[in-house]
């Protein structure tokens, strides 16, 4: 390894234990992280553009280096973290820790890892007669549901010449992923009437009524399994439906006039997931709701989006992606987990790829890591992109 080599891996490190430092979990504002980072562009003269959400408190950050007047290459992360509330963490989630060639801490793979990566790569390309932009892109919420980059990707969208590509650094071991499944999250209330069990005929169960509900999905969930659609190169290759929280009842002896449940379905990028859940809502409506009013007209089904993201499809046949094809080893494939890379390419027309340090193994659970070496994949990988855009 170079000494230029040493040195950009070494800012990184300092950058990312900088970067983890900051609890960003997805209840808490990212501000103190996004001013941060503005600080540290400011030194090379870099102007940063924020985008609010209502309440003020978090914002996603858009920089731009080099000429604004062509197409270029985004740079995308998302700031915030899950919780880390698990038992058994060896060191503070949120002090970053070097044990045997890994950095431990919450987001060092998911996905502060590529953040840190981009920042320690900004020396280099403002160094650079660049013939086209990169666009560096943080953003907040994606952990709820890719909630807060979209008011940046529509920004990104009506400027006068929009990005070519985006390459989304979630952790795939830099491997290149060239899909991602889009994802609906659904709540459920059902409301029944309430009464001593023991007159349970006389009353509307809405546990009862929420499980056939229930089985309902499950049912069209093993039509996707059979029947499909079906694409190959992902992980699982059909979109997938299940029902993932369920609460309702008061008591033992009470026939419960509440339940509520909530349900996901993880679509393929060109499966209509809205129509799925529409046709699952009449077919609830037509048996089961028309069976509770037929015994008490206050009953029924309430249903809720709680957010949704689309799927991102395949670029690696487009235009754009002939920027990174030889700079790449392979493609490795697609991935059932979600992304910002779908509202990019569906939002933002922008075609998008996930690359990006430290393995989805080690997302979302206690003592979460990346290898050092990973980082400095990903900084070659940056330097590649930075040389190929010289003018």
């Amino acid at each position: 390894m170079t000494q230029t080599n040493m040195s950009r891996l070494h800012l990184a490190i300092d950058i990312l234990g900088k970067l983890v430092a900051f609890d960003t979990t997805s209840k808490n504002s990212n501000l103190g992280l996004i001013r941060y980072v503005q600080d540290y562009l400011a030194q090379y003269d870099i102007e940063t553009t924020l985008f609010y959400d209502e309440t003020g408190e978090k914002a996603n950050l858009l920089a731009t280096i080099g000429p604004k007047d062509v197409p270029g290459i985004v740079l995308s992360g998302h700031t915030d973290v899950v919780p880390a509330l698990e038992k058994g963490w060896i060191s503070p989630a949120f002090d970053m820790t070097e044990r045997d060639g890994k950095l431990f801490g919450r987001g060092t793979a998911d996905m502060k890892g590529f953040a840190a990566c981009v920042l320690a790569t900004v020396p280099d390309l403002v160094k650079q007669d660049l013939a086209i932009p990169f666009h560096i892109c943080l953003s907040y919420d994606e952990e709820v549901g890719c909630l807060g980059v979209g008011s940046m990707v529509d920004h990104l969208a009506k400027i006068d010449h929009p990005p070519r590509l985006a390459v989304i650094g979630e952790p795939t071991e830099m491997k290149v992923i060239n899909g991602q499944k889009g994802k609906y999250s659904m709540r459920v209330t059902v409301t029944g009437t309430a009464g001593h069990s023991s007159f349970a005929p006389h009353h509307v169960n809405a546990i009862e009524y929420a499980s056939r509900a229930i089985a309902m999905i499950s049912d069209v969930a093993r039509e996707f399994e059979t029947n499909g659609p079906f694409d190959p190169d992902f992980t699982v290759p059909h979109s997938t439906m299940l029902t993932t929280t369920i609460s309702g009842g008061t008591a033992t002896n009470v026939t419960p006039d509440c339940c509520e449940f909530t349900f996901e379905i993880r679509h393929l990028p060109d499966h209509d997931a809205a129509s799925v859940i529409e046709q699952i809502k009449t077919r609830v409506t037509e048996t089961l709701e028309t069976e509770m009013k037929a015994r008490e007209a206050d009953t029924g089904f309430e249903w809720e989006e709680i957010f949704h993201y689309p799927g991102m499809g395949d670029c690696t046949g487009a235009e754009s992606f002939a920027f990174v094809r030889n700079i790449i080893d392979e493609v490795s494939g697609k991935v059932s987990y979600g992304s910002e890379g779908g509202i990019f390419e569906k939002q933002g027309n922008i075609p998008s790829i996930i690359c990006g340090p430290g393995s989805i193994a080690q997302a979302h659970k206690r003592n979460e890591f990346v290898e050092i070496s990973q980082l400095d994949e990903c900084l070659a990988f940056l330097k590649k992109l930075g040389d190929q855009a010289v003018a």
